[in-house]
């Protein structure tokens, strides 16, 4: 079972900063797993939210402002907020993986995907076998599946997914199939479904790591890496 700390080393440093990407780099993981936003200009920033408010001193709402603007925020150890171009430089040189989830809404953006794609081929990271698209989108999975059919691409079930479709059928061609640690219980039967890895989230004590990986679990993502190194013996 891979372990991809979740948003970096996010149990022990402030979500996607600069410095939970270069601890989770640091440890004997699989990968790492970010969350990208699009700026008023087009510019690519690592942020799960649509805002800045929860985790940095700034407010706003990103796709409001331009990158000139989001970059002046600073994140509760002093870092700034992170580009997308600035993450894939600290991957680069490691031999870790990338699990790059694009924040769709209900107004989906095509450019979100085209933009992760313009900036794997800056970075000279296009074809690099260690970056995949994760997302719970179907169009997303669709868009990256017509630009990049070689990419990697999970496709994340909502939890409402469990009650409106029930068969489990999918309206993409992923690659792999996610789900969260809930469903997973409630429906064991949905890991390794249709013959497709597992990426299951968000996965933190050592309990629920041992339960993953005994039923199956390909890629466990988790705020807690140094937990989940222990609990199953790497």
């Amino acid at each position: 079972m891979h372990i991809v700390a979740h948003r970096g080393y996010s149990g022990k440093y402030p979500e996607l900063s600069p410095e939970a990407f270069e601890k989770a780099l640091q440890l004997p993981i699989h990968g790492v797993e970010c969350d990208v936003q699009l700026t008023r200009d087009g510019q690519l920033v690592v942020n799960h939210d649509e805002t800045l408010d929860r985790t940095s001193d700034r407010s706003g709402t990103i796709a409001q402002m331009d990158w000139e603007e989001v970059r002046k925020a600073k994140l509760s150890n002093g870092e700034n907020i992170m580009s997308f171009a600035e993450l894939l430089e600290l991957i680069k040189p490691s031999n870790q993986h990338l699990y790059v989830e694009t924040k769709q809404t209900f107004n989906y953006n095509p450019e979100l995907e085209e933009q992760v794609l313009l900036g794997l081929r800056h970075a000279g990271l296009i074809e690099d076998p260690r970056v995949h698209l994760i997302s719970f989108s179907h169009r997303a999975i669709r868009k990256m599946a017509h630009i990049a059919p070689w990419m990697d691409r999970f496709y994340l079930r909502r939890e409402f997914e469990r009650i409106i479709n029930r068969p489990d059928l999918l309206l993409s061609k992923p690659t792999g199939l996610g789900l969260s640690l809930l469903r997973g219980k409630l429906q064991p039967q949905a890991i390794g479904a249709h013959g497709l890895p597992t990426y299951m989230w968000t996965v933190d004590s050592p309990e629920d790591m041992k339960w993953a990986w005994s039923n199956g679990v390909d890629i466990l993502a988790t705020n807690q890496p140094e937990v989940a190194l222990h609990a199953i013996n790497y």
